[in-house]
């Protein structure tokens, strides 16, 4: 059975999400939100780091990660 917990928000916070929410449920729309707060970030950080290195950058990354791949061997 599974547990369930309650969580403390301002009043107009609730009503904010629970339009946004719709029909359904508590948990698969908070595990929706918090999903895409996480792509989004990873998105983010992916274009910051984009802007900082360069094609060669690049290109050096993608090379080293290729060898280690071929290299790699559990013993």
């Amino acid at each position: 059975m599974k547990k369930y917990v309650t969580i403390s928000v301002i009043k107009e916070v609730k009503d904010l999400l629970e339009r946004d929410k719709g029909r359904r449920d508590w948990s698969s729309y908070l595990l929706e939100l918090y999903r895409k707060v996480k792509e989004a970030e990873a998105e983010s950080s992916f274009n910051e780091l984009r802007k900082l290195l360069s094609r060669e950058d690049l290109e050096r990354i993608l090379e080293s990660s290729r060898e280690f791949r071929e290299r790699f061997k559990l013993r």
